[in-house]
């Protein structure tokens, strides 16, 4: 599953006397989102190579012919261009985004291959967490409320992935409120 507790959310121990992040203690909540990949590197060489054999099985009729390299520059404009099709997707696929929770403070933090780092940082005692059912550019956007932003977390998770992390993130913040 594409979001993982690396610190389980220690509620029982989640209150505003807690360990704070000014005093550098570790978050008493934090959880890594990344999007699903469901091709492996092995899968990946697999796959082309697969595909590589199957489109070549009709050219072994025209070994020795003139019309062989007719051929040849489609079946290798073909293979190329699912290689690079391939790749594009496996690349748009390295996003890491990173929630951490102290009593004091809330912090996100996306990484992508295509962008800097982003950082978003609020008061847990004033941040909102909202589930937007039709709104937004996928069913059951999740986006976060505070220091004067609104920012999404998660939209490239599954529907039911995105209701889980909507209940776990209002339990876990209404717990540090108390």
């Amino acid at each position: 599953m594409p979001c993982h507790w690396l610190t389980e959310p220690a509620l029982e121990d989640c209150n505003r006397s807690g360990p704070c992040h000014a005093e550098g203690s570790e978050p008493v909540a934090r959880v890594q989102l990344w999007p699903h990949q469901s091709l492996s590197p092995h899968g990946f060489v697999v796959f082309v190579g697969l595909t590589a054999i199957f489109l070549a099985i009709p050219l072994v009729g025209l070994l020795g012919t003139p019309a062989l390299w007719w051929v040849l520059f489609p079946f290798v404009l073909t293979l190329g261009a699912l290689w690079m099709s391939l790749r594009k997707n496996w690349n748009d696929r390295r996003i890491v985004e990173e929630l951490s929770i102290w009593p004091d403070r809330i912090e996100l933090v996306r990484q992508s291959h295509r962008q800097p780092t982003q950082r978003w940082d609020a008061n847990p005692m004033w941040v909102s967490v909202a589930l937007h059912e039709n709104v937004g550019p996928v069913p059951y956007y999740v986006t976060l409320t505070g220091a004067g932003r609104e920012v999404e977390i998660g939209s490239f998770l599954s529907e039911d992935e995105r209701k889980s992390l909507y209940s776990d993130l209002n339990e876990t913040l209404r717990k540090i409120r108390l």
